[in-house]
This record gives structure tokens, C-alpha cells and sequence, in this order.
């Protein structure tokens, strides 16, 4: 299954190799770990629910493959329980407590680092958990004051190249949208119902709020996902299609290769 061969890819795949192979890589001068971090929720009636933890790991599992021979770097199995409180009401999803959810992150982090890597990049596929990465960020960071500790959300990495690709109007690309449906038909087009996509198009009441999942906003609101959509969906995914797919996986891949470089060199 394409999921198996994408979670254990040999070359950075911490989980396809030997003890002594990752405490090499950890030991090498400027190493870096990167933990992908999804969540298990529903999606509306045409993707999976892990589609927030397969989307994160691609993206950070082909980031580092990208700079492999020059970043001693490996990739965690994805963290796949986010915080998704907000969903639980239309079924498939799984979720915790925010606490021990980030308690979790923040074990899993530092005994990842015991591993002698010089920095950590947390890799995040759900809206729902950018608090809580904010948050390992920081605890991990007070804990681990020799290792440099960095949090990022992929799909804030293409922000500028949405405006080239979509074809949907701002709150398309939101939750199951014209963005994560893109990428799900290019990365695992098995996975999608492209027969059955109802969704509702992002309307937020409040114009400080985010418009959709690339168009963010200061203020942040809670409600549970059937006051947005009926489906469990929010935008557009029927003007989605893989070559969209192609160009956002590009180009979050070369912004996150980028940053590990820029870690890498930063931590040597």
C-alpha cells in the first residue's frame, strides 16, 4: 500500500532503521529530526480520515528525502491523533485531550532527542493543532536548551502560490476542500470518492476570521463542524484535480527542504 512504502521510505524513515543507524544519524554534527504531526477526523464523504497525517507525512518524508545527501536528517512515524474536538460530532474521529496530547509530543520529542540530534522541526497537517505545536515548541524548547526546536504548518508554506493555482474563490480551500483534495488525488487518488464530494463553501460570520485553510485571520472561532457543513466538508473539492496537487506538493516540499538546509546549517 502506498502509505506503508511512503511511512517506511529506507533512506529517512527513522522507523526503517537500526538503532545504531539512527543514533549515527543523530550524532552527525548539524542532524535534524523531524516529527509529522496529523490527526485522525472526519473529512467529509470523499476523503479519509487520516488524510491530515498521510498529507504531513508526504510532505516531510519528501522534504528530507530531497536534502538527504547533504542533512543528516530522519523523519518520525507521523503523530496521528490531533486535537479535533470540533469534529467528533460527525463520526470517524479520533481524538484526546489537549494536555495529553501535548504531553505525548512533548515525551515522544525528547526521547527522540536522546538520540544526540542537534534540532527538531515539528510537521503539522491539521489547522486544529497549531496551539498545540506553538505549545511543544516551547515546552520541549525549555527542556531541550541545547537543541534548537522548530514548529510549522505545511499548508502555510505555499500561501503565495495558492493565488497561482486555485481554481475555486477564497473559502475553497478549506477543510476537504479544492486544497487537501488536490493533494490526495496526486498522493493516494485510490483513497479519494471522486463520486461523491458534497461540501459547503466557507462562511464565516466574522471578518477577522480565517476564509479557508490558506487565507488565515487574527481571530480564532470554535463550533462544531456541522454548523459549517452538513458533510463534514468545507470548500470546494470538485474543481480539485492532481496536477494542482502536483504544484502545492511541489512547492511545499521545496519551502520545508529549504528550512531543514537552513537548520542543518544553522545547528553544525
Amino acid at each position: 500500500m502506498m502509505f506503508e512504502s511512503t511511512v517506511l521510505n529506507d533512506t529517512v524513515s527513522l522507523g526503517a532503521q537500526s538503532a545504531d543507524s539512527i543514533v549515527n544519524t543523530g550524532s552527525k554534527s548539524g542532524s535534524v529530526l523531524v516529527l509529522p504531526v496529523g490527526s485522525t477526523e472526519q473529512h467529509g464523504k470523499h476523503l479519509p480520515v487520516m488524510t491530515d497525517t498521510l498529507l504531513a507525512n508526504s510532505v516531510a518524508t519528501q522534504s528530507a528525502e530531497a536534502v538527504a545527501n547533504d542533512v543528516p536528517v530522519l523523519v518520525a512515524p507521523p503523530f496521528w491523533s490531533g486535537y479535533s474536538p470540533h469534529h467528533l460530532s460527525l463520526g470517524g474521529t479520533l481524538t484526546g485531550e489537549f494536555d495529553d496530547l501535548l504531553d505525548l509530543l512533548c515525551g515522544i520529542a525528547s526521547t527522540g532527542l536522546e538520540n544526540e540530534f542537534d534540532a527538531l522541526v515539528f510537521v503539522n497537517g491539521h489547522g486544529g493543532n497549531t496551539p498545540l505545536i506553538d505549545a511543544a515548541v516551547s515546552e520541549v524548547g525549555k527542556t531541550h536548551p541545547e537543541v534548537e526546536v522548530l514548529g510549522l504548518t505545511y499548508f502555510e508554506l505555499v500561501t503565495d502560490l495558492v493565488e497561482a493555482v486555485r481554481e475555486s474563490d477564497i473559502g475553497g480551500m478549506a477543510h476537504g476542500g479544492e486544497f487537501e483534495t488536490s493533494l490526495m488525488l496526486h498522493l493516494y487518488p485510490e483513497l479519494v470518492d471522486t463520486e461523491t464530494m458534497p461540501a459547503t463553501y466557507q462562511d464565516e460570520q466574522y471578518e477577522l476570521a480565517g476564509a479557508d485553510l490558506v487565507v488565515g485571520g487574527p481571530v480564532s472561532v470554535y463550533r462544531p463542524f456541522e454548523q459549517y457543513s452538513e458533510s463534514g466538508a468545507i470548500g470546494a473539492p470538485e474543481v480539485a484535480n492532481p496536477e494542482t496537487g502536483d504544484r502545492l506538493l511541489d512547492g511545499a516540499t521545496t519551502a520545508l527542504a529549504n528550512l531543514l538546509q537552513e537548520v542543518h546549517q544553522n545547528n553544525g
